[in-house]
């Protein structure tokens, strides 16, 4: 059976891993600040990167021209935000992992 420090680290690590874009792992531990801001951030990231990379592309006649495509410059921010957002992900996760193994 699992005690409980090995079972909060394991649930923990669910909620990082199904629901990091919801900020579901800040709010489970509590902190309902840093879940909202990591919802508003995740959202800002995907909407501006979702938006930029569409921003260069024109429609003619109905359909759109990719002959005279060119991609935003500014696709580089929320692109280096959601490595950035990535990095973190990863990095609670092998800290929540190691948690778990640690567990006494």
């Amino acid at each position: 059976m699992l005690r409980k420090q090995e079972k909060n680290a394991f649930l923990r690590l669910i909620f990082l891993s199904l629901g990091w874009g919801l900020g579901l792992d800040r709010f489970y531990e509590g902190d309902k600040k840093a879940g909202f801001l990591s919802l508003i951030g995740w959202g800002i990231v995907l909407t501006s990167f979702g938006y930029l990379q569409c921003s260069g592309v024109e429609y003619v006649e109905g359909v759109k021209n990719y002959a005279d495509y060119s991609p935003n410059p500014l696709i580089i921010v929320p692109t280096v935000a959601g490595i950035y957002g990535f990095v973190l992900i990863i990095r609670k996760a092998f800290k929540l992992a190691k948690q778990f193994e640690n567990a006494e």
